[in-house]
């Protein structure tokens, strides 16, 4: 007798049907697995044989083999014990075979209990998609597999309370996704930083417009602290946006995590991390790169702290997904790509002391240039928003007690969002959402410059020697300053503060 379950796989964050089949025949009893199982699937028979025993059923006396079809395509995971379990209780008719509409997934331990899984929510869809109608996940996966809307999911804690739902009618009820609160946390809020109005100025349209920034400044003058309040006065993810986050950490096993996050993924790697490490990959040979910080990153924030310390090959990494919104990784096992659409938020000293523009600093202008240097061009060309930091004065320091005279993030939110709202109305028609992703063949139509801001742009791209790309991204920052303006057309005012927005390239 042949028994079947479904189950799925991964692919990246793709998500594919997997069928157990199941078949006993004569000879000396073993279990073979085949379909190019991974060493966990391999694995699997002593988990199932132990949790069989443990769960009061009876493992079979007779040779079994275990298909995994599509057999040509590599299986990684232990997410196949559950329906391995499953198929071999049917096919020795210790249990009915579930029905070819229930799809099955999950860790199996000893004795029986359900362990997390990596992917689960990209599985579920893959299973909506194929027609399934229920999916059966371990407990842990619940929250990210529920936002497969279109399928009933189901929350196993043990294989003996899938039983008692599966054969004697205990049901268990259908999971809803978790409602995560999108309210920024109090703790960070920008009326904690004193001074610094230039700078909140250019987090507010980077905000607005979905820019990226590099802050440049002296040793504690704001930069991190800033930075690391950026994420509360972006709008909420949208359903859209947060199943793309759910799905990209899912596959590193924190879809759960992902679910309950309030506001967008904010992410922050020490500069001692390796390019593989920030564009997605993994050390376990034969399997496909797993996303790294800059897709974990996609829809929220990737901060960089000491910019250019970081090693020189891994922020090369970073132009391709700045560029495109994806990042492309090829191994020997395959290729694979992940979304990658974040805002950067990098932040550096101008100078190896920290201190230029100031009586300390101790450089030479030879050393300084040089040490601007270790960012390339085209790095640069990419980073929207340059921002000079000034250290911060005595009279704010002396004057910290005094917090209601700063902005707090709530007010700072709303005019971001309002921004985000003209945007929406102009580029919904194009199925973009900031003004930082407006393709070329349409700034020109989108960002309209009157006669004495052309004058200005003609005479700022020679002193510059801005880039065409440079270019382009200026218009982008200016149509975000005009938006929050609530104005059509770009004037000398907004271009004017756009280029004031060009600090590296003086200093370059």
């Amino acid at each position: 007798m042949v028994s079947l379950v479904y189950s799925a796989g991964l692919t990246g964050i793709q998500g594919y049907i997997v069928t157990v089949e199941c078949f006993f025949s004569n000879g000396l009893p073993r279990l073979d697995l085949v379909g190019l199982p991974g060493k966990a699937v391999a694995e699997a028979g002593e988990r199932v044989r132990a949790a069989i025993q443990c769960t009061g059923f009876e493992w079979p006396v007779a040779r079994i083999t275990i298909n995994l079809a599509p057999a040509d395509v590599r299986k990684e995971g232990p997410v196949y014990d559950l329906p391995i379990l499953l198929a071999i209780l049917a096919a020795s008719g210790q249990i009915q075979p579930p029905a070819q509409t229930d799809l099955f997934l999950g860790e199996v331990s000893l004795t029986g209990a359900l362990r997390p899984i990596s992917g689960a929510l990209s599985m579920a869809l893959a299973a909506r998609d194929a027609g399934f109608r229920r999916v059966y996940v371990p407990a842990g996966n619940a929250a990210e597999a529920a936002y497969a809307t279109g399928v009933e999911v189901y929350a196993v804690e043990t294989f003996s309370q899938l039983i008692n739902h599966l054969e004697h009618g205990e049901r268990l009820p259908v999971c809803a996704p978790p409602t995560p609160s999108d309210t920024p946390q109090d703790a960070l809020d920008f009326c904690h930083v004193l001074g610094q109005q230039t700078v909140k100025r250019a987090l507010e349209i980077a905000a607005a417009g979905g820019h990226n920034v590099l802050l440049c400044g002296p040793p504690g003058s704001g930069k991190s602290m800033m930075a690391k309040r950026f994420s509360g006065i972006l709008p909420p993810l949208d359903p859209a946006e947060r199943l793309e986050v759910i799905r990209i950490w899912s596959a590193v096993g924190q879809g759960a995590q992902a679910a309950q996050m309030a506001g967008r993924p904010v992410r922050s790697p020490h500069h001692t991390t390796s390019a593989q490490a920030l564009a997605g990959g993994t050390g376990k040979a034969g399997r496909l790169p797993q996303p790294g910080e800059i897709s974990l990153a996609h829809n929220g924030v990737l901060f960089l702290d000491e910019f250019p310390e970081f090693r020189s090959d891994a922020l090369e990494v970073l132009r391709q997904p700045l560029e495109d919104g994806v990042v492309s990784i090829s191994r020997a096992v395959g290729r694979v790509s992940y979304p990658a659409r974040f805002q950067l938020i990098a932040a550096m000293n101008p100078c190896k002391c920290g201190w230029y523009g100031t009586p300390r600093c101790t450089c030479t202008p030879q050393a300084v240039r040089q040490y601007i240097r270790r960012l390339s061009g085209p790095l640069l060309d990419r980073i929207d928003l340059q921002v000079a930091v000034q250290p911060v004065p005595y009279a704010a320091l002396a004057g910290r007690t005094a917090r209601s005279e700063e902005e707090h993030s709530a007010v700072i939110r709303e005019r971001v969002l309002t921004a985000r709202a003209r945007q929406r109305d102009r580029l919904s028609g194009l199925g973009l959402h900031t003004n930082a992703q407006i393709p070329p063949a349409h700034i020109g139509e989108l960002c309209p410059v009157d006669a004495a801001g052309q004058n200005m742009l003609e005479s700022a791209f020679e002193r510059l020697g801005l880039t065409a790309r440079a270019y382009d991204r200026l218009l982008r920052v200016a149509r975000t300053i005009a938006d929050l303006d609530g104005a059509d057309t770009l004037g000398a005012s907004h271009i004017a503060e756009a280029l004031s927005y060009r600090t590296i390239d003086r200093l370059r």
